[in-house]
């Protein structure tokens, strides 16, 4: 693929970060948006994949910024996408209004709900069992223990051809003049949507603590925590949710397992992995 369009940073000021990379604005550019990753998904692959999957998303009818060109900046590549005006995450509207957190989260799992009820194309994205089944048994710091009951489980996970996130979280909607958008598509499938609740328990319930984690989603441990009841509340019309957090626990397990399919983990981060899959392992299997 030929890549025409080479872009000055400097040109370029920082408008939002997040988990997977950085965004740009430039006044003589109005209405377009650069999308810079991280450095470890900054290769033309990686940057190509998300661009394809943006595009096709689009295309399932879901709303989503629309996807313009892919660009080199310096050594690395960058999408260009359309720039929503006076955007807003979900995350960064609990930060600046802590009281609407329990909104935000109900928001969030209306959204879900929604987005787990429209069908994919089977024949462009990937199935998400088959990709968690395929990690874990690439898995090195799963125990063979752990291997089997969490293969059991996932087997007896029924089947769906509905859209699936990959990375469901409050930062990944944004809100700009009374409609939603999602954001952040490079994992997207289909598969059953306890794949994208297992990812938002994982957030909320067990990264929450983690210092870099609440900078990153501008949210304290506490707003994680009342921001998980109320969606849990809001996704299965219930007060008690303590069976659906068990499943929530058990794909929260499988979620790290899944991060070796869009990550290539260093050494630590493959013994923090395994540390994750032992303790959910041990609280919910």
């Amino acid at each position: 693929m030929e890549i025409k369009t080479e872009i000055n940073l400097s040109d370029w000021h920082q408008v939002g970060e997040g988990g997977n990379g950085k965004t740009y604005e430039n006044p003589s550019e109005p209405g377009r948006m650069l999308k810079v990753n991280n450095n470890r998904s900054n290769d033309l692959e990686s940057v190509k994949k998300e661009f394809d999957i943006s595009q096709a998303v689009e295309r399932l009818g879901l709303p989503t910024p629309k996807m313009y060109e892919i660009v080199r900046v310096g050594e690395a590549f960058a999408s260009v996408s359309e720039y929503i005006r006076d955007k807003k995450s979900l995350s960064r509207i609990c930060h600046d209004n802590p009281e609407r957190t329990e909104e935000m989260a109900r928001l969030l799992a209306r959204m879900g709900k929604e987005l787990s009820a429209t069908p994919c194309d089977t024949s462009i994205f990937p199935n998400r069992k088959e990709q968690a089944l395929l990690a874990l048994e690439q898995a090195t710091f799963v125990s063979k223990k752990n291997r089997a009951k969490i293969r059991a489980y996932l087997e007896s996970v029924p089947e769906s051809t509905t859209c699936s996130h990959g990375d469901f979280q409050p930062g990944n909607v944004i809100i700009s003049e009374g409609k939603c958008y999602w954001i952040d598509l490079g994992r997207f499938a289909y598969g059953n949507p306890l794949f994208d609740i297992g990812h938002l328990y994982q957030i909320c319930c067990v990264y929450a603590p983690m210092k870099q984690v609440q900078n990153i989603f501008h949210m304290t441990q506490e707003q994680f925590h009342r921001f998980w009841d109320a969606f849990a509340m809001e996704y299965t019309g219930k007060e008690d949710h303590s069976e659906f957090d068990i499943l929530a626990g058990r794909h929260a397990a499988i979620d790290v397992i899944l991060r070796t399919v869009f990550q290539k983990p260093s050494l630590p981060e493959k013994l923090f992995f395994g540390i994750l899959v032992r303790k959910l392992a041990g609280k919910f299997y």
